[in-house]
């Protein structure tokens, strides 16, 4: 972990292409709202109503001061305040609705983006999180949509709002007195300087301050995924220093964006209200030489703050829309990332109708964070039906990587992989997957109960036979001694369970699926000696009539295998069984010694 983390290519624009993006990419936003066309219509209904609403209330301030207070009438009086107190009935009823049915609507359309986002993400070819952290990704899904939440609900509602005000109160102003409103609208164009300058910088500091929050939230989510590690090097002094520093950045970043965003209303704030009370003083003016009425002044100065506070509000509601436009970028970036893992177009076999006979033909692999470096190189060999094929060599050799493109995880630059003769390109990846069962070297456990975890194998198994697979597995005996037995909830990542129960659990996963293809990546490699030889039991049971590859060192594990591939460098150096390879391959021979050295 380190205290200056970067973006991919993937996830970071430069700033000065950022300051180019436009408040136009909030518009796709349109393809989540529309299904809620009816709503939006009646909210729109309420808010044109409500803002016609408030702007006849200038037309009761004239009527209250030029019928009541000029006539000294009590009858005039007591109709312009029943006209007020309707008029504010109407428009409480109003915003209610409209404030309902937005604020139902960011809701609503906050949730649908974390669904489609999340939906698109699994999907996602596993390249694509080599270059973009979880951390980033989590940050988008979760910050990003809450931000757009606040800004749909409430925001967006606000600055539609105060652009029909604003119209609406200049037409009022023209009808009123077109003098007045002439002295107000040469000082127009000095607002949108402002609007215009800063807010292409809060723009651009908005996106910088979610990418900046990603990291702080990246930063703290490895520490303290990895929080043992942490604490057994007596680390907390440092990780708490550079999250600091992480801290830091982002509230720079902050800072810069809240204080153009405080520059930005401070400017028009001035500028308004200057126009207010030039126009007052010309007014003022007109009233004592007679030119117009009491009333029309008092009318004229509701519109004129009606229209600056409308100013006011959408400078202010602006930066907020600036944030939403880099949450929603940030958002449509991972929207239209395209898996490189596709099924085709037509496929004519399913995957359960193949041989599971599973074949490497001269495939050449790189990852994509190592271009330069072969995972795989020109390796072929053939993994017969219904037998054991070990892959045994010293790390770096390509065992892995022919478990994860085996299973379609990535696609080798050259060569094919077959199911059957059949390359798997050809193949459904969701159907060819069906047939395959992995038990990893590191179990991936999830934050649920016992029955949650093995299901996953199979997602519709009774209670009964996910008992009857942890009972193969040998891990029935340790899950009733839970504190609630299968119900048992395991933690994130099985925290509450030893390294050997994790594997149990996942192996019996592995039986429940019941696959034609057995993937075992060092699957006894957490276990004792004990629990190995039960949990090799079980496994030999579910190897037989089914294909099988083994990644493992044990030689508990090696020697019972119809055939041993030795691996070095991504080549296949040498296949054979356990007694032929003892004669001919002393990579393999050393291999073995070295095992038995670590035995005594």
């Amino acid at each position: 972990m380190q205290p200056d983390q970067t973006h991919s290519p993937n996830t970071s624009t430069s700033p000065s292409k950022m300051e180019r993006k436009k408040l136009t990419v909030l518009l796709e936003l349109i393809q989540f709202i529309r299904p809620y066309k009816g709503r939006v219509v009646l909210a729109l209904v309420a808010l044109l109503l409500t803002s016609a609403i408030m702007l006849s209330v200038g037309q009761g301030v004239r009527f209250l001061i030029d019928g009541g207070f000029a006539q000294n009438s009590l009858t005039e009086l007591k109709k312009a305040i029943i006209f007020l107190l309707t008029i504010t009935v109407f428009i409480a009823a109003g915003t209610y609705i409209r404030f309902y049915l937005v604020s139902w609507l960011g809701e609503r359309v906050s949730a649908d983006i974390r669904i489609a986002v999340f939906n698109h993400v699994i999907t996602l070819h596993p390249s694509y999180f080599e270059t973009s952290g979880s951390g980033d990704i989590m940050s988008r899904i979760t910050t990003d949509t809450t931000l757009l939440q606040s800004i749909i609900g409430s925001s967006f509602s606000m600055a539609m709002r105060s652009a029909l005000m604003f119209m609406g109160a200049l037409v009022m102003l023209f009808a009123t007195n077109i003098k007045l409103t002439l002295v107000v609208m040469i000082l127009v164009p000095f607002i949108l300087i402002p609007i215009l300058v800063y807010g292409r910088r809060v723009r651009a500091l908005s996106r910088r301050s979610q990418d900046s929050m990603s990291d702080v939230g990246s930063y703290a989510g490895e520490a303290i995924e990895h929080i043992k590690t942490v604490q057994s090097y007596t680390r907390e002094k440092e990780e708490r220093s550079s999250f600091a520093i992480e801290v830091e950045k982002a509230f720079d970043i902050g800072k810069q964006r809240i204080q153009h965003r405080a520059i930005l209303v401070a400017a028009v704030i001035i500028i308004v209200f200057g126009a207010i009370t030039s126009m007052l003083w010309v007014g003022g003016s007109d009233v004592i030489n007679g030119q117009m009425s009491g009333g029309d002044l008092g009318a004229f100065v509701f519109y004129s703050i009606i229209l600056a506070s409308s100013l006011a509000t959408i400078s202010e509601v602006l930066g907020e829309l600036q944030r939403a436009a880099g949450a929603t970028e940030r958002l449509i970036e991972i929207l239209q990332v395209e898996s490189h893992i596709l099924a085709p177009v037509e496929y004519a076999v399913k995957a359960d109708s193949l041989r599971s006979e599973i074949g490497f033909d001269q495939v050449t692999f790189h990852y994509p964070s190592r271009p330069d470096q072969s995972a795989t190189d020109k390796l072929s060999l053939i993994a017969e039906k219904g037998k054991v094929l070990a892959l045994v060599g010293p790390s770096g050799a390509g065992k892995t990587t022919l478990f994860e493109l085996l299973q379609r995880f990535y696609d080798p630059q050259a060569g094919r992989v077959t199911l059957g003769g059949i390359n798997i390109k050809d193949l459904d990846p969701k159907d060819l997957r069906q047939q395959m069962a992995l038990v990893p070297q590191h179990p991936a456990l999830f934050s649920s109960d016992v029955f949650h975890n093995i299901r996953y194998g199979k997602p519709d198994a009774t209670d009964k036979e996910i008992i009857e697979a942890a009972k193969k597995a040998h891990a029935h005996e340790f899950i009733v001694n839970l504190p609630e037995g299968y119900h048992s909830f395991l933690g994130e990542k099985g925290v509450r369970l030893s390294g050997g129960q994790r594997q149990r659990i996942a192996i019996a996963r592995a039986i429940l699926k019941n696959p034609t293809i057995l993937l075992l990546d060092e699957a006894t490699s957490a276990l004792d000696s004990e629990s190995e030889h039960h949990v090799q039991k079980a496994l030999e049971e579910l190897m037989r009539n089914r294909t099988t590859l083994i990644i493992a060192h044990r030689l508990s594990t090696i020697q019972h295998a119809d055939q041993i591939a030795v691996l070095e460098n991504g080549k296949l150096i040498e296949m054979g069984d356990h007694d032929a390879l003892m004669k001919n391959c002393s990579l393999y021979q050393r291999l073995v010694e070295l095992q038995f050295k670590h035995l005594n």
